[in-house]
């Protein structure tokens, strides 16, 4: 941003150098040699006239200089990264070596403290000097003051935003004219109005460009020195004033610049003696020191990607992406403001990171998801939030962040920030599975109905689909019996509650739930806790939706189970505190944003279903580290090619990811990881040993008990009909609105036609309107007890033999002895519709002692 002082080197030039310079000695002489009384000097001459017509007072303002992110570690907010558009740290005075204020005096404007902004006396050497073809040792004539002024411009032409407008100002800034050498020196003359002289050193010390990307004396003292520039030695303060007006030949970066640098070094020096600043022996053992022995290059380390704290580069990233700076109202009332006082810098971001959990997390991601998989690009995320305030605590990722992006994403490294949304870091967004049916439950739970219900697991067709209060056919030339789910565990069917279906993630059942709500309910609902698509296209709600079809970033699926966890109280994710301002000044970073998106007892009941995810027979059992009451659900795409978990205590919300980032739908439960295991399998172990880690600083306790009827619901109790006709069947099922399905007939030892068995079985709790299936009797198991009262003996069982029952049982009665063995009674009695299976059993006379004749059969 410096500018270079340029000689001409034609005779041209050197003649313009003369008579230009010559015109502004004059000019000054006859303003009245006094430069402070040239502002209000009028004259009638034509140069006087331009000088007059311009503005009076330029601004030193706010310089650029770094902007610094910190986060927690151990208890402690510790720097994490540097950004900056400009490597400078503005210092002041206390700050500052008095070595540097005597070389900079010294070596470029000795007479600084007795002129007022422009040196007459430089000004005509300068003359003189251009007719040998140089501009004398004073660049031009030009003071410290000018020289500031022309950075100051340098400075406000590189805010410019349009590229042309920004390139023929930094040419304007940086021309040698005769009418440009007027507005710096009207200038200089303002700024010694405005500020101190001390003031005004200070501004160029921070403001002037050492070479090599590096702004300001304390970040040249750092980049070249690796030292304060408080503790600069006067032969180190006086190369490091070597290299300002060319810096590209002097700067020390680079040993091919040290001859030019010594020598200008060594000029400083002598002036500095001169002067009295240095001793005659500081002199000569500077003049006699290498400036190699000194120099200890340490390279600039700025942006997010050479953030070294452990997986804390895609939440740099995150922080200072453009939109995100664009909506940080503590930079400024409008957008451009917050831009233009980002790139001003000079910030300390106090921001949510804990630092140390996220250097676990990454451990941990980078572990289970390796970047270094190479059958194809395997990414990984995890991102906790924490519930009641959204402050991001974790945000890492397996792949470390580079900003080429046109590099390849099949590597180690990408450009993109899988956790959040494209605007922000590029990513697209991941089909999230049944991560999404936690808003499913939800909508089933507000519409009255409760986890005990029944729903029907089955695997069939849906043919219908109510979405926006339509209910619309989902036949289609691909589905020609309609929209037809699959359980991912291809045994599950029949019926089971809602808390089973939760827990065991069972597709049908969900679509079961789904058919009897509407698609945009539950759409309304994921909404309601934040969720969007990743790519700013509207969240669909089509028919498979509810099974998680959308693309959505992780971070926004962490913010909406943290508002699952937080009573139904869904709170934006933030990721500033606070901040301190470049004056010094501490400031509120992000305010909260939350609202009450679903009802509390809804959200507790919700929990309690989804508790069971982690419990035995759930499909994330094991995958807890301890016994914190957690709630979450696993999600896995139709070709498991992505693959989540995420879970919440109440004082912490945990989102992992793992997936095929190509687009090819590779499998991850087809592919094994370092340690033998499936992807698939591994996100058990992946949560697991996150929220060892996690539980430690975020300790949780209970949730809420459901205090309403949810768990229960308001549904209807299946009636018994086992036993009655049909028509009796229906019409009371009817009564308690429920829908009669004939289920056929079957094996029965009722009579045909009698109810022998429904579906949901008797007692259960169903959804009002449910359909029950009934199946009837077809006889086959089943006969008339014939009539056997007064035979024989004999007799009967020969007739009970004939009809089908051959399970006889007797036991003898008195009666008459001339009627022994004759067949009192059976039980079932005559004529009765029995099972032949049934034992049928006789009353036998057996005289008047009632004992066996011992000859009946």
């Amino acid at each position: 941003m410096s500018a270079q002082k340029k000689r001409p080197t034609s005779v041209v030039g050197a003649l313009f150098g003369f008579v230009g310079f010559s015109a502004l000695a004059g000019l000054l002489v006859t303003i009245g040699v006094t430069p402070a009384l040239a502002v209000s000097s009028v004259t009638a001459s034509s140069s006087i006239g331009i000088f007059e017509g311009l503005p009076e007072f330029i601004s030193i303002g706010q310089l650029q200089q770094r902007n610094t992110l910190y986060g927690k570690s151990n208890g402690h907010q510790v720097p994490f990264a540097t950004v900056y558009s400009q490597n400078r740290v503005n210092l002041t005075w206390d700050q500052v070596s008095i070595n540097l204020k005597h070389a900079v005096v010294a070596g470029e404007d000795r007479r600084f403290y007795q002129h007022g902004g422009v040196d007459l006396t430089s000004i005509v050497r300068a003359g003189v000097g251009s007719v040998a073809g140089g501009l004398g040792d004073s660049g031009g004539g030009s003071t410290l003051t000018m020289q500031l002024v022309r950075n100051i411009r340098l400075a406000e032409a590189q805010d410019i935003k349009d590229p042309k407008k920004q390139a023929a100002a930094i040419k304007d800034a940086k021309e040698v004219t005769v009418s440009r050498k007027l507005q710096e020196m009207k200038f200089a003359i303002g700024l010694e109005k405005k500020y101190t002289k001390d003031q005004i050193l200070l501004a160029y010390l921070n403001i002037a460009y050492f070479g090599d990307a590096t702004y300001g004396v304390q970040a040249a003292a750092q980049h070249y020195y690796d030292k304060s520039a408080k503790d600069l030695s006067p032969t180190e303060a006086a190369s490091l004033i070597a290299i300002v007006q060319y810096p590209e030949s002097r700067d020390l970066s680079t040993p091919k610049n040290y001859k030019n640098n010594v020598a200008r070094r060594n000029v400083i020096l002598k002036a500095m003696n001169a002067q009295g600043y240095i001793s005659d022996a500081v002199l000569k053992a500077g003049l006699a020191k290498k400036v190699g022995t000194s120099v200890h290059l340490t390279p600039a380390v700025q942006g997010c990607a050479a953030v070294t704290a452990g997986g804390a580069q895609q939440f740099c990233d995150y922080v200072t992406s453009p939109d995100m700076i664009k909506s940080y109202a503590f930079l400024g009332s409008t957008e451009e403001k917050r831009e233009a006082a980002w790139k001003t810098g000079g910030y300390k971001v106090f921001t949510t990171i804990n630092l140390d959990l996220t250097a676990n997390a990454k451990g941990k991601i980078d572990q289970y998801a390796p970047a270094t998989e190479t059958r194809f690009p395997l990414g990984g995320v995890v991102d906790s939030v924490e519930p009641g305030t959204g402050r991001v605590i974790v945000m890492t990722q397996n792949k470390n962040l580079t900003t080429d992006n046109k590099a390849s994403t099949t590597g180690p490294t990408t450009y993109l920030n899988y956790s959040v949304d494209e605007k922000y870091g590029a990513s697209k967004g991941f089909q999230v599975g049944s991560t999404y049916k936690p808003f499913t439950l939800i909508d089933w739970l507000d519409k009255g109905h409760g986890l005990n219900e029944l729903v029907n697991a089955t695997p069939r067709p849906f043919p219908t689909m109510t979405i926006d209060g339509v209910q619309q056919s989902t036949v289609s030339g691909e589905a020609p019996s309609g929209y037809t789910p699959k359980n991912d565990e291809g045994y599950i069917s029949g019926y089971m509650t809602v808390a089973r279906a939760t827990a065991a993630s069972v597709n049908v059942a969900y679509a079961d739930m789904a058919q009897q709500l509407d698609l945009a309910d539950i759409k309304n609902v994921a909404q309601s806790l934040g969720v969007h698509r990743a790519d700013g296209t509207k969240l669909q709600d089509n028919f498979s939706s509810f099974l998680g079809t959308n693309e959505i970033a992780p971070l926004t699926m962490a913010t909406a189970y943290a508002g699952i966890a937080n009573k139904g109280v869904f709170c934006e994710s933030i990721v500033v505190d606070k901040v301190r301002a470049p004056n010094g000044k501490t400031i509120a970073g992000q305010p909260k944003s939350c609202k009450q998106a679903i009802d509390p007892d809804v959200a507790a009941t919700a929990i309690q279903a989804l508790q069971g995810v982690f419990q035995a027979g759930g499909t994330a059992s094991g995958a807890l580290p301890d016994s914190q009451p957690t709630f979450g659900k696993t999600g896995t795409t139709n070709d498991a090619d992505q693959i989540w978990l995420n879970g919440s205590t109440t004082a912490l919300t945990t989102v992992t990811w793992m997936g095929d980032t190509s687009g090819n739908h590779n499998s991850l439960r087809q592919y094994a990881g370092p340690s033998g295991q499936l992807y698939s399998l591994s996100r058990s172990s992946l949560f697991r040993d996150i929220e060892a880690v996690n539980n430690t600083v975020y300790s949780g306790t209970a949730f809420p008990t459901p205090t309403g009827n949810l768990v229960q619901g308001t549904g209807v109790n299946v009636p018994t009909v086992t036993g009655s006709d049909v028509d009796s069947a229906k019409n009371l099922l009817s009564g308690v609105g429920l829908t009669y399905v004939d289920g056929g007939s079957q094996e029965s030892d009722l009579p045909a036609g009698q109810v022998t068995a429904t579906n949901p079985t008797a007692g259960s709790l169903v959804p009002d309107g449910s359909s029950v299936t009934v199946y009837t009797s077809d006889g086959s198991k089943s006969a008339e007890v014939p009539s056997v009262s007064g035979k024989s003996y004999e007799d009967a069982t020969n007739d009970l033999e004939d009809a089908g029952f051959t399970n006889v049982s007797v036991k003898y009665a008195q009666g008459d002895d001339d009627q022994k063995c004759d067949v009192i009674s059976s039980d079932p009695g005559d004529g009765t519709s029995a099972s032949k299976d049934t034992t049928i059993t006789l009353t036998v006379n057996g005289g008047k002692d009632g004992r066996d004749p011992g000859n009946c059969s």
